[in-house]
């Protein structure tokens, strides 16, 4: 079995419903070209599921549409024929997309006879195994959507999910005003409605390092009851990070477990019903990539300058928005350690955020050693006796109040996305806690110009492309 969902950046959903819902109180549509993100295996229902990445809005013109009333419109196809055109020189899927004005949030018997012969159409332009897309959009900003995959009456399945990405995550599923029953959520519902409680179940979280920070962050996430949480790390737990690793015991220092294991099992044994899946691998691992794509929104715990790197490039190519979280000390080398600096950082990236690079907040020389060091360590010893890589050095100082209070702030970041409680300008893409000064900051970065990920949507919605994450001209 396949499942399906589609992905939209906040300004083209912004855009859409410009053109489509308008004061006449009448049917409007547009086109939707689309790139794919396919997981061969979903890490949590063991299936194939096809991710749809929306990277342009097509209008459908005014002049060509024939007839547009509250409870129907019908179009000349030009417009139609001309995005199948371009999908096809593109390795695109079109969708079609439609409002009912009247609020209904279903399809009509109307649609179900037509859109049959779109896709026939569709086959016709573009080939054998073509398929398109429909989505309805009600006054109100909601959605529901289906793929045709033969031109039959029953030749269609339902998206699980559209999701619109951006200042706020906005999701769309058919379930989403049912109550979720659980009473270790009900104080939550208390506080920010049920809705949030239902968001929080359907949600997939992808948390990239385990240590301090990400430990932190898995605990606090499965006891909000988020649904499925994948945790990728390839270190063990020893000595060093008992006190900060949450969830780790003297036992698993001594058995050398993988970290990602003694997180998964804490969070099994909450019983709060969450579907864990933990991977023992460096996050670029193609072994990973199926979690990675199947994810709704990424934490970026890891101090590893080319794994930022990864997930720096992977937010803005499969529109998935990465929470990245870091945290700095510096102390002088008195006897008596002085603190210089204690700086924790939240940042978000992905479409409509400045990028990690263009905020200077990785470091290409030491992701370029940490690169080399894990694909030819011969070779990453031989330069580091030459002094032409940068040596390890001592470890970085870390306390588990401020990991754990960084990890705070990085979850409730996503709570704001998701439903709000800071009002309409609560968003901060990127937060900086002066611990040593008591005090916040929200410093901003524009991108640089010739950035190819932040500067330009040329790359948002890539998707799958070969080699991975390398867009090829």
């Amino acid at each position: 079995m396949t499942t399906y969902s589609l992905t939209f950046c906040a300004e083209d959903y912004e855009a859409l419903k410009a053109h489509l819902i308008r004061e006449d109180g009448c049917e409007r549509a547009a086109y939707l070209l689309c790139r794919e993100a396919r997981t061969g295996i979903d890490p949590w229902e063991r299936q194939v599921h096809e991710k749809f990445l929306v990277t342009r809005i097509i209008p459908v013109p005014d002049e060509d549409i024939e007839e547009s009333t509250p409870a129907h419109i019908s179009w000349r196809t030009h417009s139609f024929v001309q995005s199948l055109k371009e999908a096809a020189g593109n390795d695109q899927v079109v969708a079609i997309v439609h409002n009912h004005p009247t609020g209904l949030l279903a399809f009509s018997p109307q649609d179900d006879a037509n859109e049959p012969d779109l896709l026939q159409g569709a086959l016709n332009r573009n080939g054998d195994g073509t398929r398109i897309l429909s989505i309805v959009l009600t006054p109100d900003g909601q959605m529901t959507g289906r793929i045709w995959l033969h031109p039959s009456k029953t030749g269609h399945e339902p998206l699980s999910i559209v999701r619109v990405i951006g200042p706020r995550i906005t999701l769309h599923y058919p379930d989403r005003a049912t109550v979720l029953d659980m009473p270790a959520f009900h104080r939550q519902a208390l506080a920010f409605g049920q809705a949030l409680n239902r968001d929080l179940r359907k949600l997939r979280i992808g948390i990239v390092g385990c240590g301090g920070t990400g430990s932190a962050v898995a605990m606090l996430l499965a006891r909000l009851g988020i649904g499925q949480i994948v945790l990728i790390d390839n270190d063990i737990v020893d000595q060093t990070n008992l006190n900060r690793l949450h969830g780790a015991r003297q036992a698993d220092a001594d058995a050398m477990r993988p970290k990602v294991e003694v997180v998964a099992r804490e969070i099994t044994e909450l019983g709060l019903g969450v579907r864990v899946t933990p991977f023992d691998a460096w996050v670029g691992n193609p072994l990973c990539r199926d979690a990675l794509k199947a994810c709704d929104v990424i934490f970026g715990c890891t101090d590893d300058h080319d794994g930022r790197m990864f997930l720096n490039r992977f937010a803005y190519y499969y529109l998935t928005p990465v929470i990245d979280i870091g945290l700095a000390i510096d102390v002088g080398n008195e006897d008596v350690p002085n603190i210089k600096a204690l700086d924790g950082r939240v940042t978000v990236i992905g479409p409509g955020h400045t990028c990690l690079l263009c905020r200077e907040i990785i470091d290409t020389a030491i992701a370029a050693d940490q690169a080399l060091k894990r694909k030819n360590p011969e070779e990453y010893d031989k330069r580091k006796a030459e002094a032409y890589v940068f040596g390890e050095g001592n470890p970085s100082p870390a306390v588990v109040t401020f990991t754990t209070e960084l990890a705070c702030m990085g979850v409730n970041e996503l709570l704001h996305r998701l439903q709000g409680f800071r009002g309409p300008d609560g968003h901060a893409a990127n937060r900086v806690r002066r611990f040593h000064h008591n005090e916040d900051r929200r410093p901003g970065r524009h991108p640089r110009p010739d950035c190819p990920l932040c500067a330009s949507k040329d790359t948002w919605g890539t998707g799958d492309v070969d080699p991975f994450l390398d867009r090829i001209e």
